[in-house]
């Protein structure tokens, strides 16, 4: 069925014509629901699901989101449970071309933007060419996935669950055989597991640099990479203290929990080393807020970015200047680069669009399952493309019970966050639809 719709697109299209800004933005829209609508046909006829949970799933997959709707996985083959991560590998890797590629081209929420993304605020390519620098993306995360299936295997997790638990650790998806996730896995699978996810939220490029460049001192003069192991150095901490004072934790264990959550939340894997929906409440409200954070710009993860936020903070601190000295001229800087105002105009907006699209979200799936913790936590997990909520959502739990619309609702907020919500709010513009009429 792809090939023929690949076919039929391909004939009414012109291999010679150069695709306007319009029609570009309706190809990375569309590119990213017709995939993962074809991707729900396995689950449909083998799985036992219906349509709507099937594209829940497939959609839940290819936005390497995580959350299933899946209750006894007993009930599904090896082949399912293979199908269902490597549609996170996939996803992964295309979301890592998209940006890299064909954004620029688009000058999606400025071109500055894209370069601020792709190696933290540094406006240059890697390379002349975008296509080695896509080729130079893949061989980290194709290095990243044979060192991860290396590491499970040596660790002692089983040759399908380690293939499986590969494929959605790389990507930032959060898709395992196994229905209580990473808790039933050795500690030292654990520890490996939290330096994956940590490494899935750090910018690929900045990696390439630090492997194949021999940039070593690169990550420490990047401000987001800072910004980022910062964050889920001193989260992770305050969590360990958390669960080791309320939840009567030995230290390794607590630290173990912790970091493994940590890393698992922010980067939006949504792999769960224990049921911390269970967990005191000052510790939900750490993982909460973790997932408006997200990981590096320029990696597999979702949510807002660390790059985002520092920016809001670099306006924030100049507007503080600017009450001061009213009449000082006060360039945006984050590091020791200065960013445009577009930039600024660009991180507004998705921001804007991002809280919006989240509040829709929590709003209609509250008045649906009359839950606040639900509908706040499966929102955020959505759009954030995270994976586990908390409740009845929780990361031993499942998504299956909730109402249609509900799942519906999801899967328009896992599709719009996975690629950034632009492409996706341009949709719905007159002025989209009359170019692609001119």
């Amino acid at each position: 069925m792809g090939l023929s719709v690949g076919f039929l697109l391909r004939r009414l299209g012109s291999p010679q014509a150069e695709p306007r800004r319009a029609e570009a933005l309706l190809t990375v829209a569309g590119l990213w629901i017709l995939v993962p609508a074809l991707g729900a046909i396995p689950f449909w006829i083998s799985g036992g699901l219906g349509y709507l949970d099937a594209l829940f799933e497939a959609t839940s997959g290819f936005s390497t989101t995580g959350a299933t709707v899946l209750d006894d996985f007993s009930r599904f083959s090896y082949g399912l449970f293979f199908w269902r991560s490597l549609s996170q590998w996939f996803g992964g890797m295309g979301i890592l071309l998209l940006f890299i590629v064909v954004l620029p081209h688009l000058a999606l929420a400025g071109r500055q933007m894209f370069f601020a993304e792709v190696t933290g605020v540094q406006k240059q390519q890697l390379t002349p060419k975008l296509r080695q620098t896509a080729t130079n993306i893949l061989r980290v995360y194709l290095l990243l996935t044979f060192f991860t299936f290396s590491a499970y295997l040596l660790t002692g997790v089983p040759f399908f669950e380690a293939l499986t638990n590969t494929l959605s650790s790389v990507s930032a998806g959060g898709f395992s055989p196994n229905p209580r996730s990473f808790a039933d896995y050795a500690p030292l699978t654990q520890w490996v597991a939290a330096g994956v996810m940590f490494l899935t939220g750090v910018n690929l490029l900045l990696q390439y640099r630090f492997i194949f460049g021999r940039e070593f001192k690169a990550p420490l003069r990047d401000p987001e990479f800072r910004a980022y192991a910062l964050i889920v150095f001193w989260v992770g901490l305050l969590l360990a203290y958390i669960l080791y004072l309320r939840h009567d934790y030995d230290l390794e264990p607590a630290l173990r929990h912790a970091f493994f959550q940590t890393t698992s939340i922010i980067t939006g894997t949504g792999f769960a080393s224990a049921d911390f929906a269970q967990w005191v409440v000052p510790a939900q409200v750490l993982l909460v807020l973790l997932m408006f954070v997200g990981g590096s710009a320029g990696s597999v993860g979702g949510s807002i970015k660390v790059i985002r936020w520092l920016i809001i903070g670099a306006l924030v601190r100049r507007e503080l200047q600017r009450a001061l000295h009213p009449q000082a001229v006060l360039p945006l800087r984050v590091g020791n680069r200065s960013l445009g105002e577009d930039v600024l105009r660009a991180v507004s907006a998705f921001i804007t669009l991002y809280v919006g699209l989240f509040a829709l979200g929590a709003l209609v799936i509250g008045m649906l399952e009359e839950d606040f913790v639900i509908a706040f936590t499966a929102s955020a997990a959505a759009v954030g493309n995270v994976g586990p909520g908390l409740g009845a959502v929780g990361p031993m739990s499942h998504y299956g019970e909730l109402h249609p619309v509900s799942k519906a609702v999801m899967i328009f907020q896992m599709w719009a966050g996975r690629i950034e919500l632009i492409a996706v709010f341009a949709l719905f513009t007159p002025e989209l639809w009359r170019r692609l009429r001119a």
